[in-house]
Order: structure tokens, then sequence, then C-alpha cells
């Protein structure tokens, strides 16, 4: 368990919104109830600065709700899609960011059957992803192509 002054730091910098699930986390419950706040230890896909190595990891706590936390373990955590988004074959979304983070360029994220749809989720992806890595800078773009509609974000 973190200490109170680590766990308002990391809440404050993320907003005190839980980077599992994106809902808001009550800085004011106790860290033994399943909606109060925790420090999660996450490893991230880092670019090596000063080595031959093509990558190296770098851990990050990030605030995340008891049961959120608790429930994800000690295993790969998922960042869930939103049911009302309509999109095929959607990204895995962390390992995607992770790549992104690491080398840069564009990913597609997910097909859509129409231009509306893919706006919205590529809305949506610009906001989560803000928040699940701000220091990621993302712009999105739909793409049509075969009757569908890409959508395609890009770091800069």
């Amino acid at each position: 368990m973190a200490s109170a002054s680590r766990l308002d730091e990391v809440g404050e910098r993320d907003g005190w919104r839980c980077w599992l699930c994106d809902e808001p986390v009550d800085a004011d419950r106790s860290v033994n109830d399943d909606r109060g706040p925790s420090v999660d230890g996450r490893t991230t896909a880092k670019k090596a600065k000063k080595s031959k190595k093509k990558g190296s990891a770098e851990r990050v706590d990030r605030l995340a709700h008891r049961a959120c936390n608790t429930g994800k373990g000690n295993v790969d955590a998922v960042v869930a899609w939103p049911d009302h988004l309509f999109v095929a074959d959607p990204a895995v979304i962390i390992p995607t960011v992770d790549r992104m983070m690491l080398k840069g360029g564009k990913e597609i994220f997910g097909r859509c059957p129409s231009e509306a749809d893919a706006t919205d989720v590529a809305e949506w992806l610009v906001d989560r992803i803000s928040r699940l890595e701000p220091g990621l800078e993302l712009s999105s773009r739909v793409q049509e192509g075969g009757g569908q509609f890409l959508v395609v974000l890009e770091s800069s």
C-alpha cells in the first residue's frame, strides 16, 4: 500500500480517475473500501535513450479503485471498449498504446460501418488515451476504405 502522501500525489496527477475503468475515485473513501483509492504499478514500454537497446521498460504508478486493482491482480491490465461504440475488430488498447509510445507512428484501432460511428470511436479513443498516457500526444482521423471506415490514431 502506498503512503498517504504518495497516494495523494498519484491521485492529483491522474485527476482522481481510475486508470483501469476510467471512473472517478473518491479520495475520501477508505483505502480498504472497494471503491476507495489505491496505487497500481504499471510497467510501460519506453524508448531507450542512451542505450543500444530498442526499448526498455519503466514502472509508472497509476491511480485505481481498490477493487479494480485487486481484480486485475498481477496480470496485464485491459482497458475495455464501451458498449455504446460500434466498432469491429477493435485493437487491444494498452499494448497498442505501448507500441505507439515505443515506436511512434500510426495505428489502426478498429473498423466501423459508418463515418459517424468511426468519428465517435476516434473521439472516445483520443479522450481515453489522454488519461491513460498523458504524455502521448495523439491525433485521429477517419479513413474510408472498402465500404467501411477505419479509425487511425497517430502519435505526434
